[in-house]
């Protein structure tokens, strides 16, 4: 028999059942959970003197086409010393045993809590094992299984709850490598080796990073270890990410863990529909990598070469890729992607500029281009949280850190009459308006200011730290994208913003 009873009793459990209270299915709740969410269902029971070295298993059922399972699991009696451990069975086979460790897990197919096995997720009748190392005489112990679960793939947090809870900007490096595709670094002997999870995201916090993306090519090997790794890096949210990478260019995704099908036979939207489209209707992020690079022998499939994307597949470009600013020295060079990213603004898109290092090495010393953290991207966060990061970059409220550093600030806000709003953001202006722009600059001694509207460059020396940099412009009445980047005094890019968009009056 293939069954959770038959596989449990070879492990020399003893099992009973006990009576159960089941709650009402009700739909799916998402990845990032409020604490009220609606469970699908609820179990409930009392351990008693009975139960005493003995295991129990509480039966559910999983419907068909689950793609996540989350449990979090809480009893009362404590005060009298009750003990309950956890495990759990699918119909099929054991999936994982935390004892007393945890109070919650979840299961996918790509990654689990520690202690459990990711993998399919069966229809049928699973089992949570309680196992009771401790009751005293006379002593109950009620306890609730609050489950929840996906019945399509969404947006994964690899953190419970956010590892901050302050509104703010934060820091981070949207792509790198492990050796889960071709990541290296050195082993004890000086080998260069596939690099592990642990390595890369070790470096990343010694970088004293606020998040990262670990953006493998094509697969989703990597979110098990990142999940298992998010608890002991307590203070940077390790996110969602993969490398797209296709004949016809990259792009890293961010949110989504399930399968992508990234194998596309031609350099049209059609063929890419299945995974872009796949992304967008789950709610995650498309970021184009280095679109300016060539493709060829020298970097097969690197630039981006699939022109006729409908508006709004793409939501973020990286217009500062690490490893081309090795290459060519220049963080603006033409084989950055400034060029497409303009281009989609043009059009009247409105996509966030973005940097990633594109590491490949986590021991390169940091005060080199590529290494991990170099550059840096800059988000207004509600919180540090992976659904905070997803809205913080459809916001628009970013800019790029191309040293890394940690003190370098730009910001940029709009006014005119009683319309108000800041990077990212979108203003209303008749035709002959006034309208003020300020920006704000911070951690740069000296250097200027290129103001962009609609990609024409207007410099200006930028003011001493302390004061605001105010540029007044009168509206046609038409539509722009104005932004703003920062320069150091010999010319070389520092700092590089979002645009506010300027919108015909209502």
């Amino acid at each position: 028999m293939r069954n959770g009873i038959a596989s449990l009793a070879a492990l020399g459990f003893i099992l009973s059942l006990a009576p159960l209270a089941w709650g009402k299915p009700t739909e799916p709740v998402p990845q990032e959970m409020p604490k009220d969410a609606v469970p699908y269902r609820t179990l409930t029971g009392t351990i008693t003197r009975s139960d005493y070295e003995h295991y129990r298993q509480v039966p559910f059922d999983l419907p068909q086409g689950v793609t996540r399972v989350t449990i979090r699991f809480s009893y009362g009696g404590k005060d009298q010393k009750s003990v309950i451990d956890l495990g759990l069975a699918d119909p099929e086979r054991f999936r994982g045993w935390s004892g007393g460790s945890r109070d919650r897990m979840t299961l996918s197919i790509e990654d689990a809590t520690p202690g459990y096995l990711p993998g399919p997720l069966p229809a049928g009748r699973w089992n949570l094992i309680l196992g009771v190392p401790n009751v005293r005489e006379g002593a109950e112990a009620p306890f609730e299984a609050r489950i929840f679960i996906d019945r399509a793939p969404a947006v994964t947090a690899f953190e419970d709850d956010p590892l901050n809870d302050a509104p703010g900007w934060y820091r981070g490096d949207l792509h790198m490598h492990s050796g889960n595709s071709d990541g290296k670094c050195a082993s004890q002997k000086g080998e260069k080796v596939s690099c592990p999870v642990y390595r890369t995201v070790e470096a990343a916090a010694a970088r004293g990073l606020d998040f990262i993306a670990l953006t493998d090519h094509n697969t989703t090997a990597h979110f098990d270890a990142l999940r298992g790794l998010q608890g002991a890096f307590d203070k940077m949210l390790l996110l969602p990410g993969r490398e797209v990478t296709t004949f016809f260019g990259h792009s890293n995704v961010f949110g989504p863990t399930d399968f992508l099908d990234f194998r596309t036979l031609s350099p049209t939207y059609g063929e890419s529909a299945k995974w872009m489209d796949a992304v967008k209707k789950e709610g995650g992020i498309v970021s184009l990598n280095h679109a300016g690079a060539p493709s060829g022998e020298i970097c097969m499939g690197c630039g981006w070469r699939i022109a006729d994307l409908p508006p709004g597949t793409v939501q973020a470009v990286e217009v500062v890729n690490g490893g081309t600013m090795a290459e060519t020295g220049s963080a603006d060079s033409p084989l950055q992607g400034f060029g497409l990213w303009r281009k989609l603004l043009d059009s009247g898109q409105h996509v966030t500029a973005i940097g990633g290092s594109d590491n490949h090495n986590a021991d390169i010393p940091a005060v080199r281009p590529g290494a991990i953290g170099t550059p840096t991207t800059v988000v207004y966060m509600r919180n540090l949280s992976t659904q905070a990061f997803i809205d913080g970059i459809r916001s628009g409220r970013a800019f790029i850190d191309i040293d890394g550093t940690r003190d370098r600030m730009l910001d940029i806000w709009a006014e005119s009459e009683n319309n108000k709003t800041t990077m990212g953001g979108t203003l209303f202006a008749c035709r002959g308006a006034s309208v003020k722009f300020v920006m704000s600059v911070k951690g740069v001694s000296t250097g200027t200011i290129d103001l962009l509207i609609d990609g024409e460059k207007h410099q200006f020396p930028a003011n001493p730290e302390g004061r605001e940099n105010v540029f007044d412009w009168e509206s046609d009445g038409a539509r722009h994208w104005i932004s703003a980047n920062v320069r150091a005094h010999d010319g070389r890019l520092l700092l590089v913003g979002n645009p506010i968009y300027i919108d015909v009056c209502p």
